[in-house]
């Protein structure tokens, strides 16, 4: 990863030479990979827009001893990376509910909802335009493989340096010397951790990510799938909902703990309309580089359907593996959504 010519390409000197207006654009163009970077730290929407404008604050106080000894891209890496590490030490993980507690029988009453700070949150890669492919040619995994929500989630499950190992080797593509100079460690202990995060990681990650699985579909056929999962729940055909997922397929709905396996345990949950028609609308939209759809219920006093959850699906070839069903509504209009539908 090169140093300098980075530098010189946007007109950025060093130390007290640093222009700040050059120094502004160069974030600009950089602020969607850095944001990126403090969710996959993170796990959370929210705490990523917190982390990041700590970090970039954190830069331009720093920016007068700023030398050029990396690259800015490395540099402001380091801070964001340091940042997620002070904010990971204040709090506890977050989890899915697949990881909170084991599954449950679909038919029974839903669990106390725990509070939002305890879980995972969707991401809306699309709408904060984060770019396909990998960050550098080191890298092992995509930028949008990596905001996966199970990538992501088994990030949560590393202690925080080894989370940031990996993230800093195999997402950002940083060398060995980088990583340990951003951790203010040693080489030998950055790779150490790297190997048992890698370890930890690909024990938990499915055969075959959704990207893979999402370009074997194709557009077209990603399309059909989404409209007929929505036709079948708006209509309430819950023999149709059912003939789309895997017989393994998984139901949760944060912020509820507990969750269900199977498609007979899914088909007796809460995720089945109880009536036909459902009253449900869907729109299409991208969570975490996956098919997503946001979910409207109406509302008879205006006729409106109003945002009740996001539905982020995991997809198994054509047939749908999970669903999970964030009911924060909060953030719809990141995810490109209307605050309702007619």
């Amino acid at each position: 990863m090169s140093s300098g010519p980075e530098i010189e390409q946007v007109g950025i000197g060093s130390g007290e030479g640093v222009d700040r207006g050059d120094f502004e654009a160069f974030v600009e163009s950089h602020r969607a990979d850095l944001h990126a970077h403090c969710y996959r730290m993170l796990g959370s929407l929210h705490d990523a827009d917190d982390a990041i404008q700590e970090a970039l604050l954190r830069a331009w106080r720093a920016l007068p001893k700023f030398r050029g000894d990396s690259s800015l891209r490395t540099w402001l890496h380091r801070i964001a990376t340091n940042v997620c590490l002070d904010a990971i030490a204040r709090r506890p993980k977050r989890v899915l509910p697949v990881d909170y507690g084991p599954p449950g029988p679909g038919g029974e009453e839903r669990d106390t909802p725990l509070p939002a700070g305890r879980w995972i949150e969707p991401y809306p890669d699309e709408a904060i335009a984060v770019a396909d492919g990998a960050e550098s040619p080191e890298a092992r995994y995509e930028r949008r493989e990596a905001l996966e929500l199970a990538f992501v989630a088994a990030l949560q499950h590393l202690p925080a340096r080894q989370r940031a190992a990996l993230v800093l080797r195999d997402v950002l593509g940083f060398s060995a010397k980088e990583s340990a100079e951003t951790l203010d460690t040693t080489v030998a202990s950055v790779n150490g951790a790297l190997a048992r995060a890698r370890t930890s990681v690909e024990a938990r990650l499915p055969d075959r990510s959704q990207q893979a699985t999402l370009r074997a579909l194709g557009d077209r056929r990603l399309a059909e799938i989404a409209d007929r999962f929505a036709d079948a729940f708006e209509r309430g055909e819950v023999e149709q909902i059912l003939a789309l997922l895997t017989e393994d397929a998984v139901f949760s709905m944060p912020p509820y703990p507990d969750w269900c396996r199977g498609r007979e345990a899914v088909g007796e949950s809460w995720l089945m309309p109880s009536r036909e028609p459902a009253g449900l609308r869907y729109a299409r939209t991208s969570a975490n580089g996956q098919l997503a759809l946001g979910t409207y219920a109406l509302d008879e006093g205006s006729g409106e359907y109003r945002p009740i959850a996001l539905d982020v699906l995991a997809l198994r070839g054509d047939l749908i593996s999970e669903v999970i069903a964030f009911r924060d509504t909060d953030a719809f209009a990141r995810f490109g959504l209307p605050p309702a539908l007619r």
